[in-house]
């Protein structure tokens, strides 16, 4: 009977305080605040489709406020066991997402508050053009991220060339690839290049690459010996690997000389000029020491006496 009376007394008290907060002007307030009309949708008799009220706003921004929670919660689940590099990957590729995701669920909020979302397209449908106009670019450069990413054409770390341009690259975004010249210069590099360009990936394969000095000859010269002196010239930089060795071709008669070209490994392809610089010094000081001319061009003049022209000469002179 105690429990009774206990509950029954609980359950007045609850309903005075709602009769009190029902009747209070302050609550009233609250209410008309809620339901204010922000903005009203009319079609072409001027006929009411959809409005758009304070509390209908804020119960969307609720729903954002909820999904933004749950897509944080996911990103963790699925990047907890993942390595750095693919984590940072997923994260690029699930920042896009995102925004998709949010796009939707706003969309199908608004749809089930009763908004008409073909009345909000149709009343935006101009701003809507010339901004995916403006934006063309910029869409571009993301699903070229995207496409990047998924088919690990490019990792950081490699060196790449593209327009003739060579870096290395620090860091790959959405929308930009990111890499650092030789001069140590940023080279910011708009994704959309790698769909319309050809790119090479000088370290795809490893990051050992095979270099080559090309050189010419006078005509004459011992080539025998000229080969013996462009392996020695490569095996005297440190860069260059032992194994596999340096080669030399003889590529061409050229009008002027006799071509050849070293090939060599070396590490980091990088820094390629410093080894080539120094295999250039030592190339031009063995040629030097051993008589080895390297020719410059060179072209004949033949100067043909005609006696039109001398008599022409005369003529103008008298």
């Amino acid at each position: 009977m105690q429990k009774e009376k206990v509950a029954d007394k609980i359950e007045k008290e609850v309903e005075k305080v709602g009769e009190a907060i029902a009747e209070s002007s302050a609550w009233e307030k609250f209410v008309d605040f809620l339901n204010y009309k922000i903005y009203t949708f009319t079609d072409s008799t001027d006929q009411v489709t959809s409005v758009i009220k304070v509390k209908y706003v804020l119960l969307v921004i609720v729903i954002l406020l909820f999904t933004t929670y749950i897509l944080r919660w996911v990103r963790k689940l699925m990047t907890r066991k993942l390595p750095d590099e693919d984590k940072a990957k997923f994260v690029t590729v699930f920042s896009f997402a995102r925004w998709l995701i949010y796009a939707i669920v706003f969309l199908v909020s608004i749809d089930s508050l009763g908004i008409d979302v073909t009345a909000v397209f149709a009343a935006s449908a101009a701003l809507l053009i010339g901004v995916g106009l403006a934006l063309q670019t910029l869409f571009q450069d993301i699903i070229s991220g995207i496409f990047i990413l998924i088919d690990q054409s490019v990792h950081v770390g490699d060196i790449i060339e593209i327009d003739g341009k060579v870096g290395r690259v620090e860091e790959i975004k959405l929308r930009t690839t990111r890499a650092v010249t030789i001069d140590n210069k940023v080279l910011v590099i708009p994704n959309h290049l790698y769909l319309t360009n050809s790119l090479y990936n000088w370290t795809q394969n490893g990051t050992t690459t095979r270099e080559t000095v090309d050189v010419g000859v006078a005509y004459g010269s011992d080539v025998n010996l000229v080969k013996e002196l462009l392996l020695k010239a490569a095996k005297s930089s440190k860069f260059v690997f032992k194994q596999p060795e340096p080669t030399v071709i003889f590529t061409d008669f050229g009008d002027s000389s006799l071509n050849f070209r070293v090939a060599f490994t070396i590490e980091d392809s990088f820094n390629a000029r410093i080894p080539k610089s120094e295999i250039r010094f030592a190339i031009d000081k063995l040629f030097r020491e051993n008589n080895v001319t390297i020719p410059f061009p060179q072209r004949d003049i033949n100067i043909i006496n005609n006696p039109n022209n001398s008599k022409t000469l005369s003529n103008l002179g008298d």
